[in-house]
């Protein structure tokens, strides 16, 4: 909630600069020319640094914090929060968070030893005036990932010649960041239209079909690799899932009647083509819906015949979203079939062509499948 006192990331800089030059004028802080080392742990040592937390300067910083709008911590040299403030706390959503605690175990998908290692070594360098800039993930199973531009920055010195104290700020960049990237790829489901004879509507609702499937998954607990941020992605990546045939030759693609074997083989190559554009999306979702939607259960599927589990989720939910829709449409070589029609078609594929767990799921929720191509309907 946003008051006349409260800051948002984007304007903070100034009213920053003005708590700094106030912890500066307070009083001169001592350093010598040595920097401290220690063979403490390091939980040991962040926790003898909370005493820091009782210096006025530090309790000053701690009050202007409470006014920002935006996510803010203050870290040991070691990456081990201080104090956080509200819209931080808010952020992680966890009620079990015990400290002494580091960053890297708010962050756990993205601050891996390796990362941590480059901002701990941007922190102690001079070069990069012992400041670190750069983009964090924090991922939840009960919402959508967020993405943050994060500063952290040296704000304390204390016997020592280095900072011992930093504040970390993160900027919600989120949804500028999926807007472009949807747009972008949205060019492409654009140029694919015109080249398929399927119609816009059927892979919107293959979106919708997939949705919905993913949301009972997740609702009643059937699979723990279900969230919020799959469910996002699927809805939106589903849309993508014929964008291969971008590459299928026309006369093949809109060819009235059979395929023959050397028109199907090339038919087929739009999986891999679709994975290959699809590879540049920033989740692996993207390009396993595009190289295995037509893969089978049983293994008797393309182009890669693998069978099972070894098929990626997002892909089994599609294959039967992409299918259902087909059944319903009428195509060249096909008429259109009812909603009971399709049914029975799919559940009588189950366990050879889907996924025998998600055709009972479509039982379930058959339904909704019907009322979304009635809604959608072209």
């Amino acid at each position: 909630m946003n008051n006349k006192n409260s800051l948002n990331f984007n304007d903070h800089t100034d009213s920053y600069i003005e708590d700094i030059e106030e912890l500066e004028s307070l009083e001169e802080i001592e350093s010598s020319e040595t920097a401290i080392t220690s063979s403490k742990p390091m939980e040991l040592e962040a926790i003898e640094s909370t005493k820091l937390l009782s210096h006025p300067k530090i309790q000053y910083l701690q009050e202007a914090m409470k006014t920002y709008t935006f996510p803010s911590v203050l870290l040991t040299s070691n990456l081990y929060i201080l104090y956080e403030n509200l819209p931080y706390s808010n952020l992680l959503i966890s009620p079990d968070r015990q400290f002494p605690r580091s960053l890297a175990q708010d962050f756990p998908h993205d601050l891996n030893t390796e990362q941590i290692g480059i901002i701990f070594n941007s922190l102690q360098s001079d070069k990069e005036n012992f400041s670190y800039r750069g983009r964090i993930q924090a991922i939840h199973r009960s919402r959508l990932d967020q993405l943050f531009n994060v500063n952290i920055i040296p704000i304390f010195t204390e016997l020592s010649s280095r900072p011992t104290v930093y504040q970390a700020f993160f900027d919600n960049v989120t949804k500028e960041q999926k807007e472009l990237l949807h747009n972008t790829f949205l060019s492409l489901l654009e140029a694919s239209k015109l080249k398929d004879n399927d119609t816009g509507n059927h892979i919107q609702r293959v979106g919708e079909y997939s949705k919905v499937m993913s949301q009972y998954l997740f609702d009643h607990e059937i699979n723990s690799d279900i969230g919020p941020e799959f469910i996002h992605n699927i809805q939106f990546l589903a849309q993508m899932h014929d964008v291969g045939k971008i590459g299928t030759p026309d006369d093949i693609l809109n060819k009235k009647g059979p395929l023959d074997k050397r028109e199907w083989e090339i038919m087929q190559e739009h999986t891999i083509n679709g994975a290959y554009i699809m590879s540049t999306y920033p989740h692996s979702m993207a390009r396993e819906i595009a190289l295995f939607h037509h893969e089978r259960w049983d293994g008797t599927g393309y182009p890669y015949s693998i069978a099972g589990d070894m098929i990626p989720l997002s892909s089994r939910i599609v294959a039967i979203a992409d299918v259902y829709d087909a059944l319903r449409m009428q195509r060249s070589y096909k008429p259109s079939f009812d909603h009971l029609k399709s049914t029975a078609i799919i559940t009588e594929q189950r366990a050879t062509h889907f996924d025998p767990n998600l055709v009972d799921v479509y039982v379930k929720i058959q339904d909704k499948f019907d009322s979304l191509f009635t809604q959608l309907k072209d």
